[in-house]
């Protein structure tokens, strides 16, 4: 689900085993990506996993950290997470979207090397491509609600609407 310049590359986790089986990403019931996305503003309805292709539309796309199916992400090694930083930092490096969006601190932290790294904007760049962490919208992260994790998308769907409209994007940074 990625093209040549996209506004923005959601990247999840890597699939679980629902996503797997239907070739949908954030298949599973309990996933809130696609009912935040809506409410975040970044697409005009609430779309179902299998509708995931019209997201190119909006100049969205979606990718994974790690290929590997598993059931929960904590199944995953660590050099699996620092490989798929390697292939990710290359996809972004061919594609050149304008922001590569990680859901999941924890695997943002993994692939990157980055312990210190929270959700918001990062410092680091792929190229010319900004990064912005968002809260793993997973049922199992009970840390963010919907509303709160909508928050969130939306600060970087302003964010990237700003560069749309010809301005510079001006986000806050993350607290260190």
């Amino acid at each position: 689900m990625v093209a040549d310049g996209l506004r923005v590359l959601f990247c999840g986790i890597n699939p679980g085993l629902m996503t797997a089986a239907t070739g949908h990403h954030f298949a599973r019931p309990g996933n809130r990506f696609w009912p935040v996305l809506h409410l975040s503003g970044f697409t005009p309805r609430l779309l179902r996993p299998a509708e995931q292709r019209e997201l190119l539309s909006y100049g969205l796309g979606i990718t994974n950290v790690v290929a590997r199916a598993t059931a929960r992400a904590d199944e995953l090694t660590a050099e699996e997470y620092a490989e798929g930083g390697r292939l990710l930092t290359a996809k972004v490096t061919r594609l050149k979207p304008r922001w590569l969006a990680v859901v999941g601190v924890t695997a943002y932290r993994a692939a990157f090397a980055d312990r210190t790294a929270r959700v918001g904007p990062q410092q680091r760049t792929i190229g010319d491509t900004r990064i912005w962490v968002l809260p793993n919208p997973s049922g199992l992260n009970a840390h963010w609600t919907a509303a709160t994790m909508a928050e969130e998308f939306a600060r970087l769907r302003e964010a990237a609407g700003a560069e749309d409209h010809g301005g510079s994007a001006s986000v806050t940074m993350p607290r260190s």
